[in-house]
């Protein structure tokens, strides 16, 4: 199992960063995946999962109408839209499939003027 996040990097408050997440090693399209964060000295939390198909979605409230996650699973790739980024959006985003005990190695966002 592989996962390779990619998108992150620097962007001022307010603006919007789109990270994605390369899946292979398993049947992509048979597991929900989800994004997770980690800022600075906190422990990683549950930003936006996704069930197998795209049937639905769940948001952590402090991100809910400001993110949204998609995923084609002809690319093998979920998707996380991220808008309005507030400077407490600052963290190293990790995507990972339900069940799966695996992480990658996560693409940084950082929002600050």
């Amino acid at each position: 199992v592989q996962l390779v996040e990619s998108g992150g990097g620097l962007v001022q408050p307010g603006g919007s960063l789109t990270l994605s997440c390369a899946a292979s090693g398993f049947t992509f399209r048979n597991y929900a995946m989800s994004w997770y964060r980690q800022a600075p000295g906190k422990e990683r939390e549950l930003v936006a999962t996704i069930t197998s198909r795209g049937g639905s979605t769940y948001y952590a409230n402090s991100v809910k109408g400001r993110f949204t996650i998609s995923v084609d699973n002809a690319k093998n790739t979920v998707y996380l839209q991220m808008n309005n980024l507030k400077p407490e959006d600052t963290a190293v985003y990790y995507c990972k499939p339900g069940g799966l005990e695996v992480w990658g190695q996560g693409t940084l966002v950082t929002v600050s003027s």
